[in-house]
């Protein structure tokens, strides 16, 4: 089988097929961001992009993808130069312990993609495109921080959509 992740094809052969998404990235790819918190989908901490599309990689079984392209959070950003929701994250310092980080930040990017797509969500009120504190906590509650740097986090997402 094949994937493509951050840009990079990868063949995989002898794959268990009850092998989930995760585990292939942290084990055989050895891209470690995405972590595995609850393995049940319940804490968001192994969100991946999966064709641009923020999902819990912890719940997919990696044969279901064939070709699949995936960002993990080691693809985001450039030599150099992180992704700017990356960087809002740094000068907020939207994470403590930083083990749900990449997941965060995997779903923020996700989620200002969905936006920007008008796509409405449960406290949407007329204007998909209005980012408010309300908005983004919504948006992200599928991604859980034991740690409460949730304050953080929120200027940090709306710092990298320009707002």
């Amino acid at each position: 089988m094949r994937l493509t992740v951050n840009g990079a094809q990868h063949h995989l052969v002898g794959l268990d097929p009850r092998t989930t998404l995760l585990d292939v990235l942290r084990e055989r790819l050895h891209l470690t961001g995405a972590k595995k918190g609850c393995d049940h989908g319940q804490c968001g901490a192994c969100t991946v992009l999966l064709g641009g599309r923020r999902v819990n990689s912890c719940l997919i079984l990696a044969v279901t993808q064939p070709d699949a392209e995936i960002v993990t959070v080691e693809g985001l950003g450039h030599k150099g130069e992180p992704h700017p929701v990356q960087r809002g994250f740094l000068d907020h310092d939207g994470f403590q312990c930083g083990y749900c980080t990449p997941g965060q930040i995997c779903s923020a990017v996700g989620m200002l993609d969905e936006v920007g797509q008008g796509w409405p969500s449960a406290v949407t009120d007329g204007n998909p495109d209005l980012l408010t504190d309300a908005e983004i906590r919504e948006r992200m509650s599928g991604n859980l921080c034991r740690c409460g740097a949730y304050p953080n986090m929120v200027p940090a997402i709306k710092q990298a959509a320009g707002r």
